[in-house]
């Protein structure tokens, strides 16, 4: 992927080295085993922060707390990586929102190592993978969860860790728009196997938005290079719900997804890459995914 030499986004707050606070700030009722099991595995990856899941399963709410201290961004290659992919990521939805007569407001990225506090989605942990906030409007990434990725699915490359980024900002945008809000209010009077299908058509709109960011960059930038592609559609497919229970439990339990197939992640990314368009990806009118 060609990226060096590009303009870097200011909207970073480095909390590595600063310390994460607490642990799971839980409210109301209690978590066992099982569940916190079931909340890991729904948001190992793209999701939000599993201390989230498991507040509301326990019936409290997200836990407010304070906010770590920031530091200025480190310069090294990954930090420089980080901020230009979301530095690409505002050009591109700053134009789309521009041409339909709407302003981008740019979502701030949290880098932090170990664990982190948030403002209104619990304590996010490395362990996790990257997530997005949207009580804080903010997107958190371990750095560490690149080579996580590598080391367990075997899939890497600079481009894939741009597409992790530009899901997370999809989410961001699809939360601007209202789409988020509105899921999340109709899954509270949703039988469980409906909600659960919400938040698949939900992630899977988030890895078009993806696959239109990569699209517009590349016609911007030229960012794209051989095995660039490739490594993201693996990478797609590797995240996919059936392949992640089948690695974890053995089994694959369709109800339970919320994040796709395999086959249904590569679709939708590669539907926003080769259109480039927005309205190409709503999943919540199509028929099939």
């Amino acid at each position: 992927m060609r990226w060096e030499g590009d303009r870097q986004s200011d909207n970073i707050e480095d909390r590595r080295g600063g310390g994460g606070g607490g642990g799971f700030g839980i409210g109301g009722g209690t978590v066992g085993i099982g569940t916190i099991v079931v909340a890991l595995i729904g948001s190992w990856f793209f999701g939000v922060s599993p201390s989230t899941i498991l507040s509301l399963l326990s019936g409290g709410s997200p836990a407010q707390v304070q906010q770590a201290p920031a530091h200025p961004p480190a310069n090294d290659r990954e930090t420089q990586f980080v901020r230009t992919v979301l530095g690409y990521t505002e050009d591109t939805w700053t134009q789309i929102f521009r041409a339909n007569g709407a302003t981008y407001s740019p979502p701030h990225l949290v880098l932090y190592s170990g664990r982190t506090p948030t403002g209104g989605c619990g304590t996010g942990q490395s362990a996790v993978g990257p997530f997005y906030c949207p009580a804080d409007r903010k997107v958190y990434i371990d750095l560490t969860f690149f080579r996580m990725m590598q080391q367990r699915f075997k899939v890497g490359g600079e481009f894939t860790q741009a597409y992790v980024i530009a899901h997370e900002v999809g989410h961001h945008v699809q939360n601007l728009l209202g789409i988020s809000g509105k899921v999340d209010s109709a899954r509270q009077h949703l039988s469980e196997r409906d909600a659960n299908a919400a938040s698949v058509r939900l992630e899977l709109q988030a890895d078009c938005f993806a696959g239109v960011w990569a699209y517009h960059t590349n016609q911007a930038k030229q960012i794209i290079e051989q095995g660039d592609i490739e490594s993201a559609l693996n990478a797609a497919s590797a995240i996919g719900d059936d392949a992640l229970q089948r690695q974890s439990r053995g089994e694959v339990v369709p109800d339970s997804f919320t994040h796709g197939t395999s086959a249904q992640r590569v679709r939708w990314f590669k539907r926003g890459l080769e259109t480039g368009s927005v309205e190409q990806c709503n999943t919540f009118e199509a028929r099939a995914l």
